[in-house]
């Protein structure tokens, strides 16, 4: 199946560049792809789709806004317009609209096979109606309380993503009063999903929504009342917090307080039963203050995400992908000194092939060594229990001088980072919030450590977050160095970090926002340059999302003097690929699969001479100039040729979970372009790495 991805017309550029949101929408086209796959276990395919959905939700959140305010404003910037809008629009609710068919055509359908139902309203029989029933007013009933709309009850505020109805009744109140519309609003402790007793599901799983559950039963909430007519609707409003650093004395505070008003920024979505008249619709748009083009009319509960219950409820392991054992990382030997091995060595550990344990390791021994004198880090994302933060928590108690860079506007992971911070500051650890205006992203964590008479440096740099749960899910790669020239310039950036002090020039490293992008742009150049000259050159890319101009352009024009590129881009991708006269030697593929492809991996070849970088960054012109951001080179000849071979050669030979970007715009899945064998990189690294049992 082709999936559109249009190119947006720019009468200032030669060269047509793809829509940044639109590409983001047609990646979220391909992980639902996933979820019709009969090949993929059943529960899997179902995860997929709550996935789409929680992608789309953070889409609304922080991208929608732009376009709905530029539809709304006589000021028309190219990038934001009417045009924009609706574009988005059409591509959002085609997406919605498929993805609810795959929900009832398929899922549901597959779901009953396997004896497992989500029983709607009309299908409970009278021994489940009354199981129902009582649940609603045991669990269900005491915590709802109807607000009828009149002057002296406004609309009531909604929270963002919160599952409500609106109720249009007959009849007058208790009062006389022919107040006609009310509004339910559903606590968020209510578990959205419940499954039946075993009882009375026989051999079956049965499963009940309780959107469904509060359906069946408005009536008792209006007594005396007819409800006429009726809606599920959930509200997405922006939530992207936006503080003026420079004008707030205390950040933490700062953005502590905008969190409390996250959940009631101005709507972007709205969306409501498939059932939903136009009066009840009409009213609803209005309160929000919405256009037409933001309702969202779907065929089942307005959440999907909230079926990952479901996921959890049925806990049938037959349903669900086998689950992976990964290796201990191969260069280390657990029952060994980490400092030891990586004296003899850099250490290279692929993500979530081989453990974080090795992550874990390395720390757990530097909080215990003596000889650790002091212990710097970067936290952006790490979750709400963390045994990496406790063990920070645990230097500090050894008396070891920790110092945190704390990254507290890492977006929707704000209240997590604040509240390890406020954890870490009580003990006496140093935690600071890097530098104002920028977003630190750098994934560093530097070990001083004694040795004889002279302290030596060890550091981990990573392509991804010290989030032990995501590090199950996402590829990324893990690298330990005693190199003095890298761990020279780790120290040197976190003191620039701590103290805002100006940067020495760094022998090693690429930091945005100093020289991220310029040397990435000089080294595009210097293959260009050497292809003009009569050598080979290539260029390989893997990352998130390619969405930075200034890169994609200079990417293009280095195909145009001959370098063959290979770019491989999970997410939203602006290059077009293959286009006539533009971009021949330039091709974009797109890896979907079982796990979340997200680490970085730079390759420059020009004749012999061959660079390869890892970092923390996508090619997005926030990650270039507003974020601390980081390059470093991977030196040894071994590792290097093991990152060529496992994240760019296996990938760029992938057949089975690859999307190819044509010269029209759309993705292809490549296994229905040819009758190749069907090659997985993401399955073939298992292999490799999985825990075999004796």
């Amino acid at each position: 199946m082709a999936i559109p991805h249009p190119f947006t017309a720019n009468s200032d550029r030669a060269v047509k560049l793809i829509d940044r949101d639109l590409s983001f929408l047609a990646f979220n086209r391909r992980v639902l792809e996933l979820s019709k796959q009969s090949s993929i276990p059943l529960l899997e395919r179902l995860r997929y789709l709550c996935i789409v959905s929680s992608n789309l939700d953070e889409f609304f959140e922080v991208r929608a806004s732009l376009h709905l305010k530029a539809s709304q404003s006589e000021i028309q910037n190219g990038l934001y317009s009417v045009e924009s809008f609706e574009k988005v629009s059409h591509q959002a609710h085609d997406l919605v609209s498929e993805q609810y068919r795959v929900y009832n055509q398929d899922i549901i359908t597959a779901l009953g096979k396997k004896g497992i139902q989500i029983l709607s309203h009309s299908e409970r029989n009278a021994e489940q109606a009354e199981w129902v029933k009582r649940y609603f007013h045991q669990e269900v009933r005491p915590l709802l309380i109807p607000v009828g709309l009149d002057p002296a009850h406004p609309f009531p505020q909604v929270a963002n993503k919160s599952l409500n109805f609106i109720v249009r009744l007959k009849g007058k109140d208790a009062l006389g009063r022919h107040n006609e519309i009310a509004i339910v609003k559903v606590p968020r402790v209510l578990p959205r999903m419940i499954k039946l007793p075993s009882k009375i599901s026989k051999n079956q799983i049965l499963l009940v929504s309780l959107s469904s559950i509060i359906r069946a039963h408005l009536t008792d909430l209006f007594e005396g009342r007819e409800v006429v007519h009726f809606s599920q609707f959930r509200v997405t409003r922006n939530s992207d917090l936006s503080v003026d650093e420079e004008d707030v004395r205390n950040l933490r505070t700062a953005l502590r307080q905008g969190l409390e008003q996250r959940h009631y920024g101005e709507a972007v979505r709205l969306e409501v039963s498939s059932g939903c008249t136009d009066y009840l619709a009409d009213l609803l748009l209005k309160q929000f203050e919405l256009p037409e083009q933001s309702l969202y009319r779907v065929q089942g509960p307005v959440n999907l995400v909230r079926l990952n219950q479901a996921i959890d409820l049925i806990n049938n392991p037959r349903l669900l992908f086998k689950p992976y054992a990964a290796s201990f990382p191969n260069q280390l030997n657990p029952n060994l000194s980490i400092f030891d091995q990586i004296s003899k060595g850099d250490v290279l550990f692929h993500q979530p092939f081989e453990s974080f344990d090795g992550v874990l390791g390395f720390l757990r021994e530097a909080v215990s060594d003596p000889s650790v004198l002091a212990i710097k880090q970067t936290i952006y994302r790490t979750g709400a229990n963390s045994e990496l933060m406790d063990l920070l928590r645990q230097a500090v108690l050894r008396g070891k001088e920790v110092t945190v860079v704390v990254e507290l506007k890492a977006r929707f992971d704000e209240e997590a980072n604040i509240n390890w911070a406020d954890r870490l500051e009580q003990i006496g650890a140093q935690v600071v919030y890097g530098v104002v205006g920028l977003k630190t992203h750098a994934k560093m964590l530097l070990i001083t450590r004694r040795e004889g008479r002279y302290l030596k440096h060890y550091a981990h740099l990573s392509t991804g977050n010290y989030n032990p749960v995501t590090a199950r899910l996402y590829t990324d790669i893990s690298f330990l160095t005693k190199n003095p020239a890298i761990t020279g310039d780790v120290e040197n950036i976190f003191i620039h970090l701590a103290s805002q002090s100006t940067l020495p020039k760094l022998k090693t490293i690429w930091l945005a926002p100093f020289d991220l992008q310029s040397n990435l742009l000089a080294a595009i150049d210097r293959v260009a340059r050497g292809v003009r000259a009569g050598r080979e050159g290539r260029i390989v890319l893997k990352m998130n999302s390619l969405t930075d101009e200034r890169l994609a352009l200079a990417l293009i024009q280095a195909g145009k003097w001959g370098v063959n590129i290979d770019l491989i881009v999970r997410g939203a991708c602006i290059l077009p690929a293959q286009v006539k006269g533009v971009s021949e030697r330039v091709k974009v593929r797109s890896i979907v699969g079982r796990f979340l492809e997200h680490s970085r991996v730079f390759y420059f070849r020009s004749g012999d001479d061959e660079k390869l970088y890892l970092s923390s960054a996508d090619w997005m012109n926030r990650n270039m100039l507003r974020r601390v951001e980081l390059a470093w080179p991977v030196q040894d000849e071994t590792l290097k040729r093991r990152v060529i071979d496992e994240c760019l050669v296996a990938y760029i030979h992938d057949t089975k979970d690859a999307w190819q970007l044509g010269s029209n715009g759309e993705y292809t899945q490549v296994i229905k372009q040819q009758n190749a064998q069907s090659l997985s990189a993401q399955e073939a690294l298992m292999t490799r790495y999985e825990v075999r049992e004796i």
